[in-house]
């Protein structure tokens, strides 16, 4: 790796000590506004930015050293010097810490709430909180000048099972010139629900953040708080967190392609792939107790072990899924009507993905060779044989191919897993040295890569804790790539990105 600049940049403010395993550091304004100058750059990604009262903070990547920092900036007058204007990634995320904490980025492009939709009894709930005084404004959507233009307003409630969230189109004829979304409608104050609260109580609320996720949130949080606490915990709950990962990944994907194809009104590949990703949720239940596995990956290591019959289930899962899947992918190759929905829809130009440090499927399928369990091999990834997979044609197709190879991606791992996996314990109690700590961590869902960042107290609650989902980086490109697509292609481009609206809008 190379030397990092920004690193060399943090060295200028006052570290903190209790912050692991990457520093934070407190920074001036000055330093605070060099580092989106290097975001606008591209010198080093945004990986996360979240507020509290008097503090906002900054989490970034630099890909070619592979450091990783935080910066925290003091609002003592309740302001902060906007990034947005600089780096537009960063504008929703300022305009959510404006809505939750109160305090407001100075000389921001875009100023009009974002998770506040003027039905909450506080104001700023995680600020100094406060009644309103008065409604807030009719929402103002950005105009589109031309002639014959109209507007067609979807949601935010949808024809499915699905969640609610308005995309606001304004098109000529059937062709989309613009698409702007709202989001919000599903917070849930996650955050403020986490202040306060035991490792108990914490880790099964983010493990619910956003439900398909729960694997990752969860080890996310585990690892942030044995990060916080200096625990070390045993070697084969952090393979048994991997598996669990892989089987995670590997249901989605399933799932995703197969909506996908039901989307271009091919329902048999639906079909089929529903069947693949039942297996896995069953073979999942049988395993630790739990289709979505929920509340199995704990701070300390793992709440249930694999059983040796066990192992022998997972090894026909992929045996059987192999053999069925691969079919799957020669109809979707060899299905001319369904490849001319899905080749050249919804491209997103890989220097955005870039830009916003989009991962995941999307960001990969657009050339970024982001995977948080290669780029920061947490354990046991390091160990195992694999690397990014990566497309550069950016639309619908890619994103479709980029899931079947991980899907196969996910087969060998958990092949990789079974034979390495070690014996031993799978628990330790997380160490309760009654110092405040602070912890973050960095997983790969399989929607992209999920930040969690937290302080404790000195008796071991949280204090403050912040999750960050993908989708804040995905969801922005969405609009990007309807762009051009005709109006019935939006559920197609829409499902190719499948952002979750519980994870963004906490």
């Amino acid at each position: 790796m190379s030397v990092s600049v920004l690193q060399t940049v943090l060295e200028n403010g006052q570290a903190v000590a209790a912050h692991r395993p990457w520093p934070r550091v407190i920074v001036t304004a000055e330093t605070w506004t060099v580092l989106g100058s290097g975001l606008a750059g591209g010198a080093w990604t945004l990986l996360g930015l979240w507020g509290e009262v008097g503090w906002v903070h900054l989490a970034l990547h630099e890909s070619t050293s592979g450091f990783i920092g935080v910066a925290s900036l003091a609002c003592p007058e309740g302001r902060f010097p906007a990034l947005g204007r600089l780096h537009p990634p960063a504008q929703r995320l300022e305009r959510a810490i404006s809505d939750l904490v109160g305090l407001q980025p100075v000389a921001a492009p875009d100023t009009r709430p974002w998770l506040d939709h003027g039905r909450w009894p506080l104001r700023h709930p995680l600020g100094n909180a406060r009644a309103p005084t008065q409604p807030l404004p009719p929402y103002r959507f950005l105009p589109a000048e031309g002639e014959s233009l109209h507007q067609i307003p979807v949601g935010p409630v949808h024809a499915g099972i699905i969640e609610p969230g308005h995309f606001r189109f304004t098109a000529n004829g059937e062709t989309v010139v613009r698409l702007e979304e709202r989001l919000g409608y599903v917070h849930k104050g996650i955050e403020h629900l986490l202040s306060g609260a035991s490792l108990e109580q914490a880790a099964r609320l983010v493990g619910r953040v956003s439900g398909d996720s729960t694997v990752a949130y969860a080890l996310a949080f585990a690892r942030a708080v044995e990060a916080a606490t200096a625990t070390e915990i045993p070697t084969r709950a952090h393979w048994l967190r991997a598996l669990m990962a892989e089987l995670e990944r590997l249901a989605h994907h399933c799932g995703d392609i197969g909506a996908i194809c039901n989307d271009a009104a091919f329902a048999l590949m639906l079909a089929h792939c529903a069947v693949l990703r039942e297996q896995v949720l069953r073979a999942s239940a049988a395993c630790f107790g739990h289709r979505l596995l929920m509340d199995v990956v704990v701070p300390g290591g793992v709440a249930r072990d694999l059983a040796a019959s066990d192992v022998d289930l997972l090894r026909a899962l992929v045996t059987d899924l192999r053999r069925q899947f691969a079919p799957l992918v020669e109809l979707y190759d060899n299905t001319a009507s369904l490849q001319d929905r899905t080749v050249g829809t919804g491209f997103v130009r890989p220097v955005l993905i870039q830009q916003f440090g989009c991962g995941g499927p999307i960001g990969r399928a657009g050339g970024r060779a982001f995977d948080a369990r290669f780029t920061s091999a947490y354990p046991p990834y390091e160990q195992l044989g694999f690397a990014p997979l990566t497309r550069t044609d950016s639309d619908v197709n890619a994103r479709v191919w980029l899931r079947i190879g991980e899907v196969g991606q996910s087969l060998a791992l958990i092949e990789q897993i079974l034979d390495q996996l070690p014996i031993g314990p799978v628990r330790v109690d997380v160490s309760r040295s009654g110092q405040a700590g602070e912890g973050m961590a960095l997983i790969e869902g399989f929607r992209g890569d999920i930040l969690v960042w937290l302080r404790l107290n000195a008796d071991g609650t949280v204090a403050r804790c912040h999750p960050r989902d993908p989708s804040w980086f995905q969801w922005p490109l969405l609009e990007a790539a309807i762009e051009g697509n005709i109006v019935a292609d939006f559920p197609l481009c829409n499902k190719s990105f499948n952002g979750s609206y519980s994870g963004h809008d906490l």
